[in-house]
């Protein structure tokens, strides 16, 4: 069987998108990324990842209202500029949702690491437990990901939204006490978060943006289940829409009293970037001890989540590609009772599990390095996807004569363009040094292979613009 059933309502689609966004964890982890590059000016650097997400949401949203395909980027680019561009769009996309499955489970075992050295304090927990974590993690994710997705979509709802609620009431207490001035060392309420501070470069607003769109990052992956949905072309580009905004107002409200209630000075910087749970050290400060257990026990099932939702994103993908014969046909398979592609769905856990063990045997690196190696390889790799899902947009809706669309909105997708272009830019130029280096030379030797792999297929890659254009109906672009 190659073929998946609709029988998924729009409750489910944002299931998988807010879950691969996962705010929860993102909100405890990613922002320090950024604190190390542009210092108190972390909300800043969130507002503008959120306008740039908008921008690219205005894509995502055209586009799933006019084809709906398990492939996503893959079927929005290959209907738009040529299937060749296509299936290198579709297999770079499936490459950041298995770079994320190796951050988000990561993520999961740095916490479970966290949680284990305050249990049995005062021995020392040894980082490398950190692996040991994440694949417990994997294994559970694999067992869940070869299932019926319905179960799965109402477990990333559940825990998603019960953490979201606690980290909001937290976050308002928080406030709270900054706004009447009641808080730890004087801090108060500082809206310098949203400047750059004096001596700090202000490109470097684009370096750190990169953990801006990490957060955001799988906002779009409810379009992977453009062909398990009831109704794709409605409920689809309300999914991609809804998460977007939402993600928006919560990363940036949330990192602004983050930022302001570590405090705004260099000691209360570098606090910030030190911190393994932000908002479970806030918790601690501003609330109670207690809490900040719950806040990131909730993280690491937000990061399992996640991890679920990245590989449910790959394998979607990854079967859309191989049905279409840009892959092993193997992968295209569909369990007849569960209506899943669970041998692309294993086949993505395994290659998450090979991602963390080179780095930490090869490598050597720590769980942390690991996922940040793999959060900035993925992040850039994805804004790739992203550029030529927006230029597809712009020569299908604004080029082809489309008419139902207002001719102004051209616009949007432009602006994409450019934040998006100066973000890459900004992030090999000049060429980083040292482990920094790792992230954006494996999001650049990514790229070139898939560009290659589909340039060494001429053949397979025109069958797969037949099936492609024969499924939506729509007419030969190259």
């Amino acid at each position: 069987m190659t073929e998946l059933r609709a029988t998924l309502s729009v409750w489910s689609a944002v299931g998988v998108s807010v879950a691969l966004m996962a705010p929860s964890m993102a909100i405890n982890i990613n922002p320090q990324g950024t604190a190390a590059v542009v210092g108190r000016a972390v909300p800043l650097t969130f507002l503008l990842a959120s306008v740039g997400v908008l921008l690219i949401a205005h894509t995502f949203v055209r586009l799933s209202q006019r084809f709906n395909h398990a492939g996503s980027v893959y079927a929005f680019v290959g209907l738009t500029l040529g299937v060749r561009t296509g299936s290198v769009a579709g297999w770079l996309n499936a490459g950041t949702y298995l770079f994320y499955g190796a951050v988000t489970s990561t993520a999961a075992g740095i916490f479970l690491t966290d949680l284990a050295g305050k249990l049995f304090a005062p021995k020392i927990v040894p980082e490398w437990y950190g692996f040991v974590f994440a694949w417990a993690v994997l294994a559970g994710v694999c067992w869940m990901a070869v299932r019926d997705i319905r179960g799965g979509t109402r477990v990333l709802l559940v825990t998603e939204g019960l953490t979201i609620t606690v980290i909001l009431i937290v976050a308002a207490i928080t406030l709270g006490k900054l706004m009447i001035r009641d808080a730890p060392g004087g801090r108060h309420v500082d809206l310098s978060v949203f400047t750059v501070a004096p001596g700090t470069d202000v490109s470097n607003v684009f370096l750190g943006v990169v953990f801006g769109f990490l957060s955001f990052a799988g906002f779009e992956a409810a379009a992977t289940l453009g062909e398990e949905t009831e109704n794709p072309r409605r409920d689809i580009p309300r999914a991609i829409l809804g998460t977007a905004v939402f993600g928006g107002v919560f990363f940036v409200v949330v990192t602004a009293i983050e930022m302001m209630a570590f405090g705004t000075d260099a000691q209360g910087v570098q606090a910030f970037a030190a911190s393994q749970a932000l908002m479970g050290d806030l918790s601690a400060q501003y609330v109670t001890p207690w809490l900040s257990w719950v806040i990131v026990i909730g993280a690491v099932f937000s990061a399992a989540a996640c991890c679920l939702a990245s590989i449910v994103g790959a394998s979607r993908l990854i079967f859309a590609l191989s049905r279409d014969g840009m892959g092993p046909p193997v992968l295209a398979s569909v369990h007849v009772r569960r209506n899943v592609p669970h041998i692309a769905a294993a086949a993505g856990i395994v290659a998450v599990a090979l991602i963390q063990a080179a780095a930490w045997v090869v490598l050597g690196a720590r769980p942390f390095e690991v996922f940040t190696i793999t959060a900035t390889a993925g992040t850039l790799i994805l804004l790739v996807a992203y550029v030529l899902a927006t230029l597809g947009a712009v020569r299908l809706v604004f080029v082809s004569g489309e008419t139902r669309v207002r001719r102004w909105e051209v616009a949007l997708p432009v602006l994409g363009l450019a934040l998006l272009g100066y973000t890459l830019y900004r992030n090999v130029v000049p060429w980083p040094a040292g482990s920094a280096l790792w992230g954006p030379g494996l999001a650049i030797a990514v790229t070139l292979g898939a560009v290659v792999a589909v340039a060494a297929r001429p053949a397979a890659a025109r069958a797969a613009g037949t099936r492609l254009l024969a499924q939506q109906g729509f007419w030969e672009t190259d």
